[in-house]
């Protein structure tokens, strides 16, 4: 991994060797692979923000390798089957397994603590050597783009995105269940409206405004788009009998935004960052509370609040 990390740009460009660009929330990703036998593809809704190689934010190199069952480094955090993190000598390790694959990982990405270069080594005994490979397969281009944006430059959001017709972005928060999908579901056939996400909103603060954008994590609505808008109004959901709006005091808006938000618990500046952050967005863009009735009435109910 450590010669991965020492790749200079120009080497990528050797016959065998694939790039992928791809750019999320304005934040450019090199995928390379450093293998000749190692073919790249994107998955799913990520093929939608594939784009053309200018001045990446973020560069990352894959190859094949035969991995050990142990991980160097300080135990971070453990999501169970799934992924854990660790830490070692200024940067991240993020290993993944799986019941079916035992105890050796099946893939581990080394990042520096900035997060903008790093490699992933993939298992290749798991693998067909045959088939193209997504090395940065969910959750880890999630995790990677996040913690990007958490080192002063924005945030991930459990929320869904609609921009109305007038370019308005309306930011719908809540936990699983809390009507999400939906909203985007019931904007989804109004004219000229643009579901940017059902699940999962990217926050950035560009000149004077606060700005939302899609990304590719949807949810089970399946919407997902590489735009943006600029950020008019915030809505904590709440499912009701009738609908009815309730404006937030700028320390619960704050507080519930948090919850909602994807910070990195195990980095210290990073949720320091996201208070801050969040702060600033609950001061420019007013937020309240959305009872709702699940049915068209509510986005007559929205677009009469104006701006």
């Amino acid at each position: 991994m450590a010669e991965l990390l020492k790749t200079k740009n120009n080497q990528c460009s050797k016959e065998g060797v694939s790039r992928i660009y791809f750019r999320i929330a304005d934040v450019t990703i090199a995928l390379t692979s450093a293998d000749p036998k190692l073919k790249l593809k994107i998955d799913g809704s990520m093929e939608k923000f594939v784009t053309n190689g200018k001045d990446p934010d973020v560069f990352i190199w894959a190859a094949w390798e035969k991995l050990e069952k142990e991980t160097s480094g300080d135990k971070l955090f453990d999501s169970g089957n799934l992924w854990q993190l660790y830490y070692d000598c200024g940067f991240y390790h993020f290993r993944f397994t799986s019941p079916a694959s035992g105890p050796i990982p099946y893939k581990v990405a080394r990042v520096r603590k900035d997060f903008n270069k790093g490699g992933v080594l993939l298992h290749r005994p798991y693998f067909d050597p045959d088939q193209p490979v997504y090395p940065l397969e969910y959750p880890l281009d999630e995790l990677l783009i996040n913690n990007f944006l958490l080192s002063g430059k924005g945030i991930e959001m459990h929320t869904s995105g609609v921009v109305d017709a007038q370019g308005n972005g309306h930011l719908f928060v809540g936990h699983s269940g809390a009507g999400k999908s939906t909203m985007a579901k019931l904007w989804h056939d109004e004219p000229d409206a643009k579901i940017l996400s059902d699940d999962r909103i990217i926050l950035r603060n560009s000149g004077e405004r606060i700005w939302m954008y899609g990304t590719p994590w949807h949810g089970d609505a399946g919407f997902a788009s590489p735009e943006r808008a600029p950020l008019t109004r915030i809505y904590f959901l709440k499912k009701g009998q009738k609908n009815a709006l309730h404006l937030k005091r700028n320390a619960e808006a704050v507080e519930h935004l948090f919850t909602c938000s994807f910070s990195s618990f195990y980095r210290t500046e990073a949720i320091d960052f996201s208070l801050g952050f969040l702060g600033k967005v609950a001061k420019a863009v007013p937020c309240c509370e959305l009872s709702f009735f699940p049915d068209k009435r509510v986005i007559d109910f929205i677009q009469k609040l104006g701006n």
